[in-house]
């Protein structure tokens, strides 16, 4: 009897072990998520759009100005950059090889601080709205995002990466028209060190995000990665159109003509042709140019074109950056003609409906929200933020495809509908 009751112990016992030890690594497990998401906030000085970015050890919210063709994250690390998780990898090193840097960073400083580190990758960053470049360090240190839980239906815990590539930029490079407070650029771009692709390497996910910038500054957006959004985000289907991957990884896309109220504007098919996308069409993709920019040929036809279909409203002076001007006294964005980008075939269009194509300039007088981009700009057509505001665009680079909604506005949302406050605790690092 004592033998029995001996023998039923060791089996309890041992089958509580196996328990608890199965819970241990249940637990110990690193927290994979369907998704990551950033809040996307709009300055109403520029126009631009901002995310905040948590990094560093201890950790701090970074607000960052959002590049979708930027290589990199850049950061000001010169003045009060202070982390203990913060690496700068040697001269030479993999992580050198990942940013295309082959050169060695000098700092002739008795104190290392971060930036100022001596047989370090040296890489050029550029200020997108001047173009200034300015040599920085390459660095590592420990990024937080939110992430996206039960296959896009919930907002879920932070997770975080200990060692995320970017660059240590000097505060010099953050001179010119850049909102309040930023202290970096978030770039997106087609490379092996920009912020989704880095992400998607990180957690396996497909390289694949979208975006959903918001018109209002008084709500914010999202950036998603690895997933098409949250809870059904765009409102029935995306129209895709080939991308088309710029020499630094820029976002083109095939515009082969524009309509106005369904009539195509006359221009000469080899003016839209832009030889960065290797004759496959002209139009570059931009989140750092605040209207819509044509080559100064389409503008002016585009314009003259627009006006006539809009015959029945008056035509004002035109008011700076912009060349064509009404009086919105007795009209509104509702009866502005529509405006189609025709892309790899005439079923193919994106929309730009009145709220996306006429800006209210001062009280009283709209304007086309279209600038000149001069005679020989970056693309014969640079499609900028107020046209991409409301409208959700997926990059899905697996396919080498984006998608985009036109106006959510037309489908009773927006991009201005999301909470980021639903949980903010911090899970499992990830390596």
């Amino acid at each position: 009897m004592a033998s029995s009751i001996f023998n039923f112990l060791l089996t309890f016992l041992a089958l509580s072990n196996l328990v608890f030890l199965s819970q241990s690594q249940a637990t110990s497990a690193p927290f994979k998520p369907d998704g990551l998401a950033l809040p996307v906030f709009k300055d109403s000085a520029t126009g631009l759009h901002i995310t905040n970015i948590t990094k560093r050890t201890p950790q701090q919210s970074i607000p960052l100005l959002i590049d979708l063709n930027g290589k990199f994250l850049w950061l000001n690390c010169e003045k009060n950059y202070l982390s203990s998780t913060y690496l700068a990898p040697f001269c030479h090193s993999t992580q050198c090889s990942r940013f295309g840097s082959h050169s060695c960073n000098k700092c002739f400083s008795t104190t290392p601080r971060p930036g100022c580190h001596n047989n370090t990758c040296a890489v050029t960053t550029t200020n997108p709205l001047t173009s200034q470049t300015a040599t920085s360090e390459v660095a590592q240190d420990s990024l937080s995002i939110q992430s996206i839980t039960q296959s896009g239906s919930n907002f879920g815990p932070f997770v975080t990466i200990r060692h995320f590539l970017f660059a240590c930029s000097p505060s010099s490079l953050l001179q010119g028209p850049f909102p309040n407070n930023i202290q970096g650029v978030a770039g997106l771009a087609h490379g092996s060190v920009s912020l989704p692709i880095q992400l998607a390497s990180h957690f396996g996910f497909p390289r694949q995000f979208s975006l959903c910038l918001p018109s209002s500054s008084q709500k914010n957006g999202a950036i998603y990665f690895g997933t098409s959004g949250l809870n059904g985000t765009h409102t029935g289907n995306l129209t895709y159109t080939p991308i088309i991957i710029g020499s630094q990884g820029e976002y083109f896309i095939p515009v082969r003509s524009i309509r106005v109220n369904n009539r195509p504007v006359p221009l000469n098919h080899s003016s839209l042709i832009s030889t960065r996308t290797r004759n496959f069409g002209g139009g570059m993709i931009s989140t750092t140019a605040p209207y819509t920019a044509l080559e100064h040929n389409i503008f002016t036809t585009f314009t003259q074109f627009f006006a006539n279909q809009s015959s029945g409203v008056s035509q004002v002076n035109p008011i700076s950056p912009f060349g064509l001007c009404f009086n919105s006294s007795n009209s509104s964005s509702t009866n502005v003609p529509n405006i189609d980008f025709v892309m790899q075939n005439k079923n193919v269009t994106w929309t730009i409906v009145g709220t996306n194509s006429v800006v209210e300039a001062r009280p009283g007088v709209s304007c086309l929200a279209f600038v000149d981009g001069g005679q020989n700009p970056k693309a014969p057509i640079v499609i900028g933020v107020y046209q991409l505001e409301d409208n959700f665009v997926e990059f899905d680079l697996v396919r080498s495809r984006l998608g985009v909604s036109s106006s959510l506005l037309s489908r009773n949302t927006s991009c201005s509908n999301f909470n980021f406050t639903s949980k903010s605790s911090f899970v499992n690092e990830m390596e």
